[in-house]
């Protein structure tokens, strides 16, 4: 048996009270499906540093290992007095879908004394969004999402950066309101807001959009034309297909990359002859771009074939 398989929950306590002691990542993986509880034996006596140190490597280590489990860590973090711990246990949830933390997130969106806290909820808010759209959220939950988001949105009060964030999670929610507020945004004068209105345009799915979005593909921000090849592909716009193709020689490598992934989104004939296009293409990475976003298309094609021949 390996040395650290016989570790005890006492002992990672005791070495990660033990600021001297270098953070270990399989002493933190011990900590694993932990009771909130534990933690906060020894929470009190570790210096603000080691704190985030501690809920930074275990985001790392949840976003690389499927099977660790620190969601009730983060949980009990989220009300934590430290601004970078609340903002890091919400990131370290990003993969929860329990309705239970709806109202947590909620909270952290409309009331807590940091903007970038209050952002990362509204981020976080984002995943709730969808389910409450495929309506696979208690109506209540549902609600609450709604609530959270379109309060903060409609609210010109608010800061810049927490509205951003509340229309980029709102934008898959098919209401009115979202679309009007959408269009008010984009219309506004705000340059930041305007580059989220059309990141939301294609969280949206509604074709609706596409006008503008082909406008700004001619943009002359570079942030702006990425958010609108991207919004392209996630509408999969064949109508956009000649417009990406030409973004392919952009000046920004962003901005080329997205093209490419939004052709192989498209997956259209005409999408298709453009990524291929790019296998001769004197940059390397814009080779492997349109290398990889082919293969993903084949991948998606095959079983497809293999279904028509049986």
């Amino acid at each position: 048996m390996k040395p650290q398989a016989t570790a005890t929950i006492l002992e990672t306590i005791n070495h990660l009270a033990d600021r001297r002691q270098q953070l270990l990542n399989w002493r933190l993986a011990s900590l694993s499906d932990l009771k909130p509880a534990e933690l906060e034996k020894v929470w009190p006596k570790l210096t603000a540093k080691r704190r985030r140190q501690i809920v930074s490597r275990l985001v790392e280590l949840a976003e690389d290992n499927v099977e660790l489990n620190f969601d009730g860590i983060f949980k009990s973090l989220l009300t934590n007095p430290d601004e970078e711990v609340r903002n890091q246990a919400i990131g370290g949830l990003w993969e929860d879908e329990a309705p239970s933390l709806i109202e947590p997130l909620a909270r952290l969106l409309e009331q807590d004394s940091s903007t970038r806290v209050r952002a990362a909820a509204a981020t976080a808010l984002a995943k709730f969004a969808l389910l409450a759209e495929r309506q696979k959220l208690p109506a209540s939950a549902a609600a609450r999402v709604h609530q959270a988001l379109l309060g903060i949105i409609g609210d010109d009060r608010q800061p810049a950066g927490v509205r951003r964030r509340a229309l980029e999670a709102a934008a898959p929610l098919g209401l009115p309101q979202v679309a009007k507020t959408i269009r008010a945004v984009y219309c506004g004068h705000n340059a930041k807001l305007k580059i989220s209105a059309i990141y939301a345009m294609g969280k949206s799915c509604d074709p609706c959009w596409l006008a503008i979005l082909l406008d700004e593909l001619t943009s002359a921000n570079a942030e702006m034309r990425y958010e609108a090849a991207t919004a392209c592909g996630e509408l999969e716009a064949e109508a956009a297909v000649p417009h990406l193709s030409r973004l392919i020689d952009d000046a920004d490598t962003e901005v080329q990359l997205a093209a490419i992934q939004a052709l192989g989104k498209i997956g259209s004939n005409e999408a298709k002859k453009g990524l291929k296009r790019c296998l001769n293409h004197p940059r390397e990475v814009i080779r492997q771009m349109a290398e990889q976003a082919l293969e993903e298309l084949e991948d998606m094609e095959e079983p497809l074939s293999f279904g028509l021949e049986q």
